[in-house]
């Protein structure tokens, strides 16, 4: 029944279907309707469809009809249309500049001038076109009328194939460079099959730049508040020190050379020194840059710049060495010179680390790292002047005095310890001789005296001048001294071979080391208590004691007009000796004296030492309730009339 055909009386009706309505192909989603393709026919008859295989569709996509029906009828060919009405207001739009040399002005040299070009399609013609530029003074706008521009000398015109982005296009002997274009043009000549080359930017008019820079809002930077006055204050005798090799074996006869780099933080300056080793064949010349600020790049400087009549400034060097760049294991490169940095002292680690943060310090190992210098051995004290005197000789070719102590010398002047010894030796005749052994606290030197005994046979005199005597047993390049430690009841010193016992001391060694306890040894002390204590003559019987005076009225002042003429005499004489009495007294450098260093004072200089005296005295000197003399005090009262 399906396969006949479609004729009148051969179609036949299902008496048993009553439903002949049309399924819907609209579906309802969220409040919108949506069409969808219907699932079944009229009256609920299911659609059949045309289920093919994968091979099925290839074949029918491959399928040619004209294989199967021959050729097809050609079609008839579409009608004329002239050139300017297919491409009528179809124009390409290219941007492009030429540069105008500007004669005799000492501002520009060259103007940049930026067009446009048009091409129009419909007659193959070109206008040049400069846009307006408000208060410019030159005349802009049409540059080339519409028209079509001839290319060379053969009589061709210039074409919308000649023309693309990053070259150069002549038009009467100007020369216009092509840097960019619209869209339209773009997709125009990309689908021609001609591949457009990438746009360029503008180059910028230098006269304009700087116009421009002339008018913008002028901006200041405030000075950093490290000025070079803080820098002197603070960082002023602190110097990085780095340890480096200068390879330089890529030369002839080249070789690894050790130096040191130093760099001042003061003025972020920097010096070289050369590492010279005993007997290494070079000239004695320590520094090989010498201290100065050196620049990254010396010999980046522009071509135009007149080296040959002007020095070089910080505008043309630029950038300086600061303490960023230099680093263990990094390579500098310093005038053209290659130093590797492998290692640095702890000053420089510390100063790293402190505003750096850096804590890996790990040396490098170098070939041709410079050799330890060979210890110097001191030789053996040859008893020849003082063993100071005979070690500055070893340690330079001209010898230098040594140092000495003047604080020491101005606190401790005229002061003495005394101790008697006797000498210790297998000798009989020497046994049982005795001696006086000064101790100078000022430069603690020695001085031995041998009281001269009748009938004795021995000369007595000085035994031994004012010298210091070494420790036996020390090595002679760091002698270790005999010190009013040393001496106390029953100690042996040994003084150039000869062996002295001390047996007694005087009363003034006993005062001494009480008001100085903490710098003697308890044993010490005691045993000096133990044999003065018992030596000690009743206090009313000692020479030169106290003693009572009575005065009149008027006295008092008196005395105090003396003292003052006295010291007034010194002033006079060596004012420098004011300041000296002063800080020989003031000795925990308080910058004050009080009554008793006054007294004391006093009692040096064989003045009256009554308490009256002294108090009127200190009254007169400064008005400080806790009786404490200022040395500007003391010099007012000493210079006064």
């Amino acid at each position: 029944m399906e396969g006949l055909p479609k004729f009148p009386g051969f179609e036949f009706r299902d008496p048993t279907k009553n439903t002949f309505h049309r399924n819907s192909t609209l579906k309802f989603k969220n409040g919108y309707s949506f069409p969808k393709l219907p699932e079944v026919g009229i009256g609920g008859d299911p659609l059949h469809f045309n289920q093919l295989s994968d091979a099925e569709l290839d074949e029918l996509a491959n399928f040619n009809p004209t294989l199967t029906y021959g050729q097809a009828k050609q079609a008839p060919p579409q009608d004329f249309v002239p050139a300017h009405v297919a491409w009528d207001k179809k124009v390409l739009r290219f941007n492009a500049y030429f540069q105008q040399t500007v004669h005799e002005s000492p501002n520009e040299y060259f103007r940049v001038r930026p067009v446009d070009i048009y091409y129009y399609l419909e007659d193959d013609s070109i206008a040049v076109i400069e846009p307006h530029v408000e208060n410019s003074g030159m005349p802009q706008g049409k540059l080339i009328k519409r028209q079509r521009l001839p290319k060379n000398d053969q009589g061709d015109n210039w074409h919308w194939k000649d023309i693309n982005l990053g070259m150069n296009i002549t038009f009467y002997g100007k020369v216009f460079h092509v840097i960019n274009c619209d869209k339209f043009t773009s997709d125009f000549l990309e689908s021609e099959g001609i591949e457009v080359n990438p746009s360029e930017q503008l180059p910028s008019d230098p006269y304009i730049k700087r116009r421009e820079e002339s008018a913008a809002l002028r901006t200041y930077k405030t000075p950093s508040s490290f000025d070079k006055l803080k820098q002197f204050m603070e960082l002023d005798r602190k110097v990085l020190r780095f340890f480096c090799v200068w390879d330089d074996r890529d030369n002839m006869f080249g070789e690894m050379r050790p130096f040191v780099i130093h760099y001042y933080l003061v003025d972020d300056t920097l010096e070289i020194r050369e590492v010279h080793s005993p007997n290494d064949g070079r000239d004695p010349f320590p520094v090989l840059i010498g201290r100065h600020k050196v620049p990254k790049d010396r010999y980046r400087v522009n071509s135009s710049f007149p080296s040959c009549v002007m020095e070089l400034s910080d505008h043309e060097l630029g950038e300086y060495y600061t303490p960023k760049d230099f680093m263990v294991g990094k390579t500098m490169y310093i005038y053209g010179r290659r130093f590797l940095i492998y290692d640095c002292d702890n000053f420089t680690k510390a100063f790293y680390y402190q505003h750096f943060g850096i804590t890996e310090f790990t040396p490098v190992e170098v070939k041709g790292q410079a050799k330890e210098l060979a210890k110097m051995e001191i030789p053996p004290y040859n008893h020849f002047g003082s063993m100071e005197d005979s070690l500055q000789s070893c340690l330079s070719l001209v010898p230098q005095p040594p140092k000495k102590d003047f604080i020491k010398m101005l606190e401790n002047d005229h002061k003495v310890l005394r101790f008697e010894a006797i000498m210790d030796s297998v000798r009989p005749e020497d046994r049982g001789r005795r001696f006086v052994i000064a101790y100078r606290l000022a430069d603690d030197m020695i001085t031995i005296y041998e009281p001269p005994v009748r009938n004795s046979g021995i000369i007595g005199g000085k035994f031994l001048e004012r010298t210091r005597v070494a420790k036996p047993g020390c090595p002679p390049d760091e002698p270790v001294f005999y010190g009013p430690q040393d001496f106390h009841i029953g100690a042996v010193i040994e003084v150039f071979k000869h062996r002295f016992i001390i047996i007694n001391a005087d009363a003034y060694v006993l005062k001494y080391i009480e008001e100085h306890k903490d710098q003697f040894p308890e044993q010490t002390i005691e045993s000096l208590r133990q044999t003065l204590g018992k030596q000690q003559p009743p206090k009313e019987l000692i020479k030169g004691g106290p003693m009572k005076v009575h005065r009149s009225d008027g006295d008092l002042n008196t005395l105090v007009q003396q003292i003052r003429a006295q010291l007034k005499k010194i002033a006079i004489t060596d004012r420098s000796r004011v300041d000296e009495m002063f800080l020989r007294y003031d000795r925990d450098r308080s910058g004050f004296i009080d009554a008793s260093n006054m007294r004391d004072m006093c009692r040096k200089l064989q003045l009256p030492v009554d308490d009256d005296v002294i108090l009127a005295l200190v009254q007169q000197c400064t008005t400080n309730p806790e009786g404490k003399i200022s040395l500007e005090d003391f010099r007012k009262f000493v210079e006064s009339s």
